[in-house]
């Protein structure tokens, strides 16, 4: 699954692609498909602080300005949503760049399905007022939206959220992209068609084969 992940990433065509992960079967799966992983510490508290343990193997120079974290659940990604959370970027005002599509019907009461909230008013590209697992809006209002975990970090912005303590509201929801938000980050959000397959449970993982047996092959559209 991780090497359908790490494709995807490749088709994004956005720049140098590496899995950086603690397990050794998942730097040897990649690194066999002809990829490149970096191996980092079993204990990082989120995948944030993982990539940013990797940045520091793979561009010590600093030559790469913007980093973008792409789950390794989801095989079935659309390499155009990667390609879409650097869009917020284009405003220099915007520290970290996320996706957000339309919430499905019984999603809004669901605590598995985050929430963000935003007011896009017709643009694709917004700036996000909360997120949460529960169906309340938070303060600041906007609508809600299905929030996709997929991040693009300014590099300074990273640097800067890895090195802050976890905060109160994160801790709460379990949420933290709210580390960010509590220490007055901006997070603007790129809304997209879809939300993407996500693989959980072997169920998950089984629905996943079988979409990928009737998957267009990218190289032809």
């Amino acid at each position: 699954m991780i090497v359908q992940v790490w494709r995807r990433a490749i088709e994004a065509a956005i720049g140098p692609v590496a899995v950086a992960a603690a397990d050794a079967a998942i730097v040897d799966a990649v690194v066999h498909a002809g990829g490149r992983a970096v191996s980092t510490r079993p204990d990082h508290p989120s995948g944030s602080d993982r990539i940013f343990e990797a940045l520091q193997v793979l561009d010590p120079r600093a030559a790469h300005d913007v980093v973008v974290n792409v789950q390794g659940d989801l095989p079935l990604l659309d390499p155009r949503a990667i390609r879409a959370a650097l869009t917020p970027l284009a405003d220099a005002a915007c520290d970290i760049a996320t996706l957000a599509a339309a919430l499905e019907p019984g999603e809004i009461d669901s605590r598995s399905v985050v929430k963000l909230w935003v007011e896009f008013g017709g643009k694709t590209v917004a700036r996000t007022r909360a997120f949460s697992r529960a169906a309340m809006p938070p303060p600041g209002g906007g609508m809600p939206h299905h929030h996709i975990g997929l991040y693009a970090y300014r590099r300074a912005a990273l640097a800067r959220f890895v090195a802050l303590p976890p905060s109160a509201n994160e801790k709460r929801e379990n949420l933290e992209q709210l580390r960010a938000l509590d220490a007055g980050m901006r997070i603007d959000a790129a809304l997209v068609d879809a939300v993407p397959f996500g693989v959980d449970t072997p169920a998950d993982l089984e629905r996943a084969r079988a979409l990928m047996r009737t998957r267009p092959d990218p190289a032809r559209s």
